[in-house]
């Protein structure tokens, strides 16, 4: 658990970095928005070109990652619809409950992935990413509809942000050059790599930047279930569901860092569009980042 830890602490170290830097105004308000904007319509794209083009991945690998997620997205579903006849929170509040124990961060995901995985864990975390945002924000935006919703929600502008977004598409760009090994020429992986390198340690910050510390005085039983859903609930159960799917080794690894991982910073947005429980959505996202320092290292200690 220690070597696990240690990989891990730079990582959360350039989440705290960013959150500082942030309440130090450095270097100024503007910067961070607009350096989210880089991360995640360039840099994040071009790692996800780079790093999946240069992948030399089995075919089955890509049905093995889309069997697993399917299933972890079902059954975490499920489990969440049958907690709604147990604890009757309002609307509002269960909307962040729901999101907090089912969504992830990206960014830490695929940064975690390539520090503890290596390239063909990055590449297979890449693909679980590209797989299972638009299953979570169609479900999402569903369940705000029965549940929280004042009006009908529009899907039409859901959809199109789905097939816009940026970590898909270089998903499956980078999914589409590996497939016919279309390499990378000297150039284009020079201007490529570099970008590459830059995303992960930019966005890990963006995430600290993003941290709202003042929603946890609220925290109450809703953050307490999500959080123990999410951090603690969802890898146990991706264990079991790879254990009945008779999966192992790397991909196996790749679901259950996946599963650990706290909720999505994007939960809150759409929290706050939606008629969610915005400031409890905030405690949520903050106080799981905060928490994850302690409980990924302990559940892949666990269950790796």
């Amino acid at each position: 658990m220690g070597v696990m830890a240690e990989a891990l602490v730079p990582i959360f170290g350039l989440i705290v970095l960013g959150y500082l830097f942030r309440r130090w105004r450095f270097p100024g308000d503007g910067f961070w928005p607009q350096a989210e904007r880089l991360t995640y319509y360039v840099l994040f794209p071009a790692m996800l070109v780079y790093k999946l083009g240069s992948a030399q991945l089995p075919v089955s690998a890509y049905a093995d990652v889309l069997i697993l997620v399917s299933a972890m997205v079902a059954t975490m579903t499920l489990v969440l619809v049958l907690t709604r006849f147990v604890l009757p929170w309002p609307g509002p509040q269960y909307s962040s409950v729901f999101q907090g124990a089912i969504r992830f961060n990206s960014y830490v995901a695929l940064a975690a992935a390539g520090v503890l995985l290596g390239n063909e864990g990055l590449s297979l975390m890449a693909i679980a990413v590209a797989v299972m945002v638009p299953m979570l924000n169609l479900i999402c935006i569903i369940m705000f509809a029965v549940v929280a919703g004042d009006g009908p929600v529009r899907f039409r502008p859901v959809l199109k942000a789905i097939a816009t977004n940026p970590l898909i598409i270089g998903s499956l760009v980078g999914v589409f050059w590996s497939y016919f090994r279309l390499g990378f020429h000297p150039v284009l992986a020079g201007i490529l790599e570099p970008l590459s390198n830059l995303a992960l340690p930019l966005g890990l910050m963006t995430v600290g930047a993003g941290l709202q510390l003042k929603a946890l005085r609220g925290a109450s039983m809703p953050f307490v279930a999500a959080s123990a859903a999410k951090l603690i609930g969802f890898p146990l159960m991706t264990v079991g569901l790879a254990f009945a799917l008779g999966m192992g080794g790397l991909m196996v690894q790749v679901a259950v860092l996946l599963a650990t991982l706290p909720t999505a910073s994007s939960a809150y947005i759409l929290a706050r569009q939606l008629g969610g429980d915005a400031p409890l959505m905030a405690a949520i996202v903050s106080g799981q980042t905060l928490l994850a320092t302690v409980t990924v290292p302990l559940m892949l200690w666990l269950l790796w």
